[in-house]
C-alpha cells in the first residue's frame, strides 16, 4: 500500500483529503505544519506528498524546498487557493511535480496522484526486460536483436510506461499529463505522432508492439 503524507493545517480539509486517499486505496499520514512533516519523513516512509502553500512554521514553497535539497526525490503534488501562475511557477521552482488548485475535483487528485507514483515508479525502476528487449532508463537506450537504439526522451519514456503496463490502456490525455510538462503548448495529437515513431522504430520487434483502442488510445502487448 502507498502511503501519502497530507501537509495541511485545517483539520477539515486534512479529513477530507484522508478519506479520499483510503476511497483510493492509499494511507494517509497527517501533518498539520511543515516541521511536523520533517518530522514524520525522518520516522516513515511516504510514497507522495499532498502539499498545501498556506502553512505556519514552513509554508509550503520552503518545504517542497528543503526537500529537494536534501536529495528527496518523494513525488510532491502542491494543493493550494493560490491559483496565479506566478503563484504555480514557484511552486515549480521549488520543486513541486504538481499542482492543484482547490477546491479540487477529487476524481481528478486521484487520477494525478495515480500519474506521478506510476512517473516515480518508472525512474525508480531504471530498467525494464521484455523478452529479449531491454529498456535502460539511464542511458534512454533499447536494446533489441543486437541493435542498441538511443531514442529522444519523450520517445523513450512513452515506451517505457506502455511496456511497463502490458494491455493497460492508457489515453492520451493520460500519457500527456504523464509525460508532458504542464507548461507544454503540445496538444493529444503529439502522442500520435511519438507512437508513430516508436511503431516505426520496433515494426519488426518480436517481443512487443503498439496497439491502438480505437476512440480511447493505445496499450502495449507482449508478443
Amino acid at each position: 500500500m502507498f502511503h501519502i503524507l497530507i501537509v495541511e493545517d485545517d483539520p477539515h480539509t486534512s479529513k477530507l483529503m484522508a478519506a479520499v486517499l483510503r476511497r483510493g486505496g492509499y494511507e494517509p499520514l497527517l501533518a498539520a505544519d511543515g516541521e511536523e512533516a520533517l518530522e514524520i519523513l525522518d520516522k516513515k516512509h511516504a510514497d507522495l506528498i499532498l502539499l498545501d502553500v498556506m502553512l505556519p512554521r514552513i509554508d509550503g514553497y520552503t518545504l517542497a524546498q528543503q526537500i529537494r535539497q536534501a536529495g528527496d526525490t518523494i513525488p510532491i503534488l502542491m494543493v493550494t487557493a493560490r491559483e496565479a501562475p506566478a503563484d504555480k511557477r514557484r511552486g515549480f521552482l521549488a520543486g513541486t511535480d504538481d499542482y492543484m488548485v482547490k477546491p479540487v475535483d477529487e476524481e481528478e487528485m486521484l487520477l494525478r496522484i495515480a500519474a506521478l507514483l506510476r512517473r516515480s515508479r518508472i525512474a525508480a525502476e531504471h530498467r525494464l526486460c521484455v523478452g529479449g528487449t531491454v529498456l535502460d532508463f539511464d542511458a534512454r537506450t533499447v536494446c533489441a536483436g543486437g541493435t542498441v537504439h538511443e531514442l529522444p526522451q519523450k520517445e523513450f519514456l512513452l515506451l517505457f510506461t506502455l511496456l511497463s503496463y502490458p494491455s493497460r490502456i492508457f489515453t492520451r490525455r493520460q500519457l500527456m499529463d504523464e509525460l508532458w510538462d504542464m507548461e507544454s503548448q503540445s496538444d493529444e495529437r503529439t502522442v500520435d505522432v511519438h507512437i508513430n515513431r516508436l511503431r516505426d522504430r520496433f515494426r519488426d520487434n518480436p517481443d512487443f508492439e503498439i496497439v491502438t483502442i480505437r476512440g480511447l488510445g493505445y496499450k502495449a502487448v507482449y508478443r
